[in-house]
């Protein structure tokens, strides 16, 4: 719990501080088990923080500015950021936005971006653990590092190292910090990517209760080759995809749901083995856009090769299953949960059709590929089912695989376009004050 932030939004409603030191140390007292004397003193200091944060937005001239953000007033969770759906999507397209430069910009929203060293390419990619994986850091860890390593080796890059970020709550367990490291450290060195740098701190320092891990982990790679992108798949391509055993996801599902085989099948790294025979054979040359199957399942990824390309995309449903795992595909079809709007963590490949049998074969003695799509003229995304053919969207958020989820839904709420323009109004004023202050270290330091 945020008991900061639970005292500022009463003090900004008006709430007398007496009343807001009362509500805060009960809040305190059932959360730390402490006597009511040290609670209260201790929410005394909290709401005094609490004062000066809410007093801090009233500065003027350019330092008020510095400090006041953007509102959008549209809160992360309604509009869906992190729920791998449009509203996320959405969100991800502005903030690549606000960056610039390199040789794989973040605005092109590829999986890895890059710039270059002379004649060397370095590749960097970020990933961030699992929510629900907080109580089993080991896999957290394992896979958001995984993740950040596949990143790399997809736009084409060979991986050589990696690095953590940990995030723990007051009352957080030391021993989450080292389980997570030792799970994020096993995916870095069966990739020959060790663990070099990481930084830990606690959420919020004092203000945050609980016993929550967050935390993120990044590869950086390198190539004497440019990147791939997935705007250079062509008209005229197959899509092949890699069997999807699932990854920081699948892991969640199964291990919530009781399915611990499935568990132990997300821990492989068969990208990594599959990426290395393209690059060690030289086959790299012949594909000309590569992801993975992440972002909202195929139904996200897709549409964003799709709208990158300018291309229409043309999947087929069953090779489409029959490129999920089995027991992963049996684990979802039992939960009813959508195997197209789930990060399935398969290896997904835009080639020339003269040269998809021998990808196929050359890959073979590592991961199986499945011919799943063409690549045609036109724009979107569809699916051919049963003879038929239909339009493959993404929805507003991943397809439900908690109860919670199940609660929120996965459809867009019915302000949403309103929504959509307060979001990009905080964007654009977010990129004024980026603008703002260049200009101003820039009149310093002449």
């Amino acid at each position: 719990m945020d008991v900061e932030g639970f005292a500022r939004r009463r003090l900004l409603r008006g709430e007398p501080e007496g009343e807001v030191v009362r509500a805060v140390t009960r809040h305190v007292m059932a959360l730390k088990g402490w006597g009511e004397e040290r609670a209260e003193g201790f929410a005394r200091a909290v709401v005094r923080d609490a004062c000066e944060a809410v007093r801090s937005q009233n500065a003027e001239g350019m330092t008020g500015e510095v400090l006041r953000y953007p509102r959008a007033d549209v809160g992360a969770g309604e509009f869906g950021v992190g729920s791998r759906g449009q509203g996320d999507f959405f969100v991800h397209r502005l903030l690549g936005r606000l960056a610039s430069g390199g040789e794989l910009p973040a605005r092109e929203m590829d999986d890895a971006g890059a710039v270059r060293a002379g004649s060397t390419y370095v590749g960097l990619a970020v990933d961030g653990m699992h929510s629900r994986l907080s109580e089993f850091p080991f896999l957290a860890g394992f896979h958001c590092t995984r993740a950040a390593l596949r990143d790399v080796c997809v736009v084409g890059f060979r991986p050589v190292a990696t690095l953590v970020d940990l995030h723990i709550a007051d009352d957080g367990d030391v021993g989450k910090l080292f389980d997570f490291t030792a799970g994020a450290a096993c995916a870095g060195e069966v990739c020959s990517a060790p663990l070099v740098a990481g930084s830990t701190l606690r959420i919020g320092g004092d203000m945050v209760l609980g016993e929550r891990l967050v935390g993120c982990a990044g590869a950086v790679g390198v190539s004497e080759e440019p990147p791939r992108l997935r705007r250079h798949a062509k008209p005229g391509d197959v899509l092949l995809m890699s069997t999807g055993k699932g990854g920081g996801t699948v892991s969640t599902i199964a291990v919530y749901h009781g399915w611990q085989e499935v568990v132990m099948r997300t821990l492989n790294v068969e990208f990594m083995l599959a990426c290395e025979v393209l690059r060690s054979s030289g086959m790299l040359r012949h594909v000309n856009a590569m992801t993975d199957v992440t972002n909202g399942g195929v139904r996200g990824d897709a549409h964003e090769i799709a709208g990158a390309s300018k291309t229409r995309l043309v999947l087929d449903a069953d090779a489409l299953y029959g490129a999920i795992d089995a027991e992963v595909l049996r684990m979802l079809r039992e939960l009813g949960i959508d195997p197209l709007g789930i990060s399935i963590d398969s290896l997904l490949l835009s080639v020339p059709e003269e040269h998809a049998e021998e990808l196929v074969e050359a890959l073979s003695g590592v991961t199986e590929m499945h011919v799943v799509g063409r690549v045609e003229e036109g724009r979107g995304v569809y699916l051919e089912e049963r003879g038929s053919r239909r339009r493959l969207e993404p929805r507003f958020r991943e397809a439900a695989y908690t109860e919670v989820k199940r609660a929120v839904g996965e459809d867009a709420p019915e302000e949403v376009e309103e929504m959509r323009r307060r979001v990009e109004s905080a964007w654009r004023r977010a990129l004024e004050k980026k603008r703002m202050v260049m200009r101003y270290i820039q009149e310093v330091e002449a």
